[in-house]
């Protein structure tokens, strides 16, 4: 009988695996959202801090600033699509998860409605087992 149960075993390691793989694709997902976040925020950053200063507002200073701030802007822009494909990849990751834990628990439970029948069939056999007769003397 406990030859039947090694599938079942088997697949919940398979499965416990898979969700501990599954997980770090997920935390994986969310460092790179917030490596994403934080390099949008800094192009900000950079953005806000290249403005004329007016002691030095020279033709060439303007020109660079402009430059700059071009370069700054098409930067934000691609570091923003490339935010919102992190957010989507930690949506997917968060997905994939729930769907491994959903996986793994199903296991689960499979393995403990085996072993409630097991007992459910011991106990039944011991029901129709014939009584055991012991002769026990007092002591003389």
């Amino acid at each position: 009988m406990a030859r039947r149960g090694l599938p079942l075993e088997r697949i919940l390691r398979v499965r416990t695996l898979q969700l501990g793989l599954v997980r770090a694709e997920e935390a994986q997902a969310h460092e790179r959202l917030a490596s994403e976040t934080a390099l949008r925020e800094r192009i900000a950053q950079l953005a806000a801090n290249v403005a004329p200063e007016p002691e030095r507002a020279g033709a060439f200073t303007l020109m660079a600033a402009a430059h700059y701030r071009e370069r700054l802007n098409h930067s934000a822009q691609a570091a923003a699509v490339r935010e919102r494909q992190a957010a989507t990849g930690v949506e997917q990751a968060k997905q994939a998860t729930i769907e491994a834990k959903r996986d793994q628990t199903a296991v689960e439970k499979l393995i403990a409605r085996r072993e409630a029948i097991d007992v459910i069939k011991e106990i039944r056999a011991l029901e129709a087992a014939p009584p055991i007769r012991r002769v026990r003397h007092d002591p003389c």
